[in-house]
């Protein structure tokens, strides 16, 4: 496996298709858990390590059982149409295996990263991070690249955004624009900046 290609991977997804400022995925929880900085760096630890998992499994599940041109049954057997649900209750269990093995070797780690770990169950990032992978054909490896890539892509755009709305907190702001609707002009503003990446060949 080329290098370079795995790079290109990781610097696309974290840069130019920034999964929440290119295809505004998870937008739920990057305005909800965006107010403070430590609660965004822990919702973003806790993405990127279930986000590179559910690129795992998904894979796996999806090469083995479900790809007709590659499962277990040689073929004889189509499941495809089972995708988005099997991947659906994959990062719904390994969610909660998360949670669980986190509750038990490392409370503290637990209290921090606890509250937000059921909200990675309903984050569209992990479940397009797996279609992605199916839909442009990566191999293994280039699934975790991605997945751990888009990861890190979905935590820099929620620590920025979080840096700024705890500036926002000790700035002048009209009452009308306060919370959310300032939230939203700096996101659309973050994405627009984002844009300038996309000129960047890569590969």
């Amino acid at each position: 496996m080329d290098i370079g290609h795995l790079i290109a991977i990781a610097i696309g997804t974290i840069f130019i298709n920034n999964f929440v400022l290119a295809r505004f995925l998870g937008i739920c929880p990057y305005i909800g858990v965006s107010k403070q900085l430590d609660s965004a760096l822990g919702m973003g630890m806790a993405v990127i390590f279930v986000m590179t998992l559910a690129s795992f499994a998904t894979w796996i599940i999806w090469t083995y059982l479900l790809d007709p041109a590659t499962n277990v049954w040689q073929g004889s057997v189509d499941l495809r149409f089972l995708r988005t649900v099997s991947f659906i209750l994959v990062i719904a269990s390994l969610v909660q295996l998360v949670e669980m093995v986190i509750q038990k070797t490392a409370p503290s780690l637990y209290q921090s990263l606890g509250i937000f770990l059921p909200l990675i169950t309903t984050n569209c990032a992990v479940l397009g991070a797996a279609v992605l992978n199916i839909d442009q054909t990566y191999n293994l490896l280039e699934s975790l690249v991605q997945g751990f890539s888009a990861g890190i892509g979905f935590t820099l755009a929620l620590v920025l955004m979080a840096g700024l709305r705890e500036k926002f907190e000790i700035s002048e702001i009209p009452k009308p624009m306060q919370g959310i609707p300032i939230a939203m002009i700096m996101a659309g503003l973050m994405s627009m900046a984002f844009l300038g990446f996309s000129g960047l060949k890569i590969g």
